[in-house]
């Protein structure tokens, strides 16, 4: 089972945790979601547990005493790893999401304002993350953004199982385009191949549109997916690849024999 404890001054924010397929985590499967105030830990009848940074300037920052009180009070299991959100962290990737899913707790710490004392950073914490290059109002959001990408690789959270590996990132892909009813909404019309029966077709289609839109929106991944997994590929699957290289041989069959050997 996993464990997530976020400690916070603003509880309220994790209720939203318990809706949807996150919910399903907790209300069913057993996981855990714990919240801890610092306004528990704040040594003053005001419940401040913030102060003034040294050398001045705008903002404030959480004491450190108050963060190591309030982990001191957090129960410990198992394989544990104690998060603290920052916009100047490197941000969270797929990769880091299957690595934390495999602990078996994870303490996620979320400040306000000018974050946290470094010496709380440096004693206390195990690694920080961000959600890209923007600043928000604390840490809540980002420790939701985690929670969320991480319950849906717990086994049983999603109905399909199928699901998460067909999501994007999970094949080193973006995900391909989706289409429902009414067949043709506003004169445009879902692509004919989904229409029909020939699931290999649609196979194929899925993974040309998903490698296309990889390519035009992440240049990056799509240089990644041709070096590191493109040889895991049939050859039908790396003809596509071949198709999205080569636009002008994207109406073209599959020669017979062809084989895709990429420069080196």
């Amino acid at each position: 089972m996993m464990r997530f404890d976020a400690l916070t001054l603003f509880p309220e924010f994790f209720e939203t945790a318990r809706l949807g397929v996150t919910g399903r985590a907790f209300r069913e499967l057993g996981h855990g979601l714990h919240t801890h105030s610092y306004r528990a830990f704040a040594d003053n009848t005001f419940g401040h547990v913030d102060d003034s940074p040294f050398g001045g300037g705008p903002g404030m920052v959480l004491r450190p005493e108050v963060l190591r009180d309030t982990l001191a009070s957090v129960p410990r299991t198992g394989a544990a790893r104690i998060i603290h959100f920052s916009p100047a962290a490197p941000p969270i990737t797929h990769a880091k999401v299957l690595e934390m899913a495999r602990l078996d707790q994870l303490i996620l710490v979320c400040t306000r304002y000018e974050g946290l004392d470094q010496r709380a950073v440096d004693q206390c914490i195990d690694e920080e993350l961000s959600v890209g290059e923007a600043v928000l109002s604390g840490g809540e959001l980002p420790a939701l953004f985690l929670i969320d990408a991480i319950c849906r690789w717990l086994p049983g959270v999603l109905g399909n199982e199928a699901s998460a590996d067909q999501d994007s990132f999970a094949t080193g892909l973006l995900d391909h385009p989706h289409y429902t009813r009414p067949a043709v909404f506003e004169g445009l019309e879902v692509p004919a191949v989904l229409q029909g029966g020939n699931h290999g077709a649609i196979r194929l289609w899925r993974l040309r549109e998903a490698m296309t839109r990889t390519k035009r929106l992440r240049p990056d991944l799509w240089a990644a997916f041709l070096r590191d997994r493109l040889p895991e590929l049939d050859r039908p699957a790396q003809w596509c690849a071949w198709q999205v290289e080569h636009p002008q041989d994207r109406e073209r069959p599959k020669p017979k024999g062809w084989r895709w050997v990429p420069s080196p």
